[in-house]
């Protein structure tokens, strides 16, 4: 019920949007999308500044918590690591040095490095999980896990059409590449992004340290009767994209996140943000982080392959870290939140209580 009604709403207010712009809507479902038509601003120390004082604000609370608190939990019983953590430590390498690398040999395949070095990431941090604590999503939770690779697919498509909005980052490389080729190599390539977001929430979570302390914090409850103003809030948010690119973007990784956890709420269906009603901030924390993680690791892999993304980013790019301007890091967290979501969609789809 939450897909059939979110998803006309997700694809269709930041096209309403474009359209009371009075901008051409063809341009915005260019397949595939090679033309730069947004004008982004340039670069302002005070809303840098201002946006920099929001995130610190917004994180420190976390980060003084967790290093405050003592440890009330022993780490997990670990395990020997696993023979096939060795295979994908390996393939992570070997997809490393050939997207790095340019030997006339290797040109064909180096458009391709993607899907190798995020597979052999996958596969070697469900290896550490299952070290530290005996089991790993591959191993222990198998069908869901491999339910999330379809799904993963489908999740950053839909983030892919709302960039088309904001044009905040851009492929270079894949000029080359057919319609059909672009879906194909493309869908394989967004099929990683959950699990490896799942899979690192999971070490992650394995390590007392990192979220000690976070299940007594602040309980933080929405009124029902607030539920319908959010909502509209967040359709704001998703038609201004279409309208004020410059100024709202951010609403791209904020908006769909509102969006479907209130239309839970309003549905009676569990959220993954309902713990916090109970003081318990442990899942939001561990998924933020986990986003981040790997976009570090995204972002250092991108920074030197053959074919690859680059950003333009309004009033806040400045001080790049690879290919991403060191606030535009910060997109990460509450897309570690959009990552949670899907993860416990795709579980309702597959009939798993979680």
């Amino acid at each position: 019920m939450v897909l059939a009604i979110s998803t006309p709403l997700l694809l269709g207010l930041p096209l309403l949007g474009t359209f009371l712009a009075g901008e051409p809507l063809a341009a915005y479902l260019e397949f595939p999308p090679l033309t730069r038509y947004v004008e982004h601003a340039g670069f302002s120390l005070l809303l840098f500044s201002l946006m920099a004082a929001f995130v610190v604000a917004s994180v420190l609370p976390f980060v003084v918590a967790v290093f405050r608190a003592p440890l009330r939990h022993p780490a997990p019983q670990g395990a020997t690591f696993p023979a096939w953590g060795i295979a994908g430590i390996a393939v992570t390498l070997a997809a490393w040095v050939l997207a790095w690398t340019r030997l006339p040999w290797m040109a064909p395949l180096q458009t391709h490095t993607f899907l190798p070095l995020w597979s052999g990431y996958i596969v070697t941090v469900n290896a550490c999980v299952h070290w530290r604590s005996g089991a790993s999503p591959l191993t222990h939770e198998t069908r869901y896990y491999l339910a999330l690779f379809p799904m993963s697919a489908v999740f950053w498509w839909f983030f892919e059409y709302l960039n088309r909005f904001v044009q905040n980052w851009y492929y270079v490389g894949i000029e080359e590449f057919a319609p059909f080729e672009y879906v194909l190599w493309s869908s394989l390539a967004f099929s990683t992004v959950l699990p490896a977001v799942y899979a690192t929430r999971a070490l992650l979570a394995t390590y007392p340290r990192l979220h000690a302390g976070l299940d007594r914090g602040w309980r933080l409850r929405l009124p029902k009767r607030a539920a319908p103003w959010a909502l509209l809030s967040a359709a704001a948010g998703l038609i201004s994209i279409g309208i004020w690119p410059n100024y709202t973007y951010p609403m791209l990784w904020l908006a769909p996140l509102a969006i479907i956890t209130v239309l839970q709420l309003l549905l009676g269906q569990s959220t993954k943000l309902a713990r916090i009603k109970d003081g318990d901030w442990r899942e939001i924390w561990l998924w933020t982080l986990a986003a981040l993680v790997c976009g570090v690791f995204w972002e250092t892999w991108n920074y030197l392959s053959a074919a690859k993304w680059i950003y333009s980013v309004p009033y806040v790019h400045r001080f790049e870290i690879f290919e991403m301007p060191i606030l535009g890091y910060a997109g990460y967290l509450p897309f570690g939140l959009e990552c949670a979501v899907a993860a416990g969609l795709a579980a309702q789809l597959c009939g798993i209580q979680r």
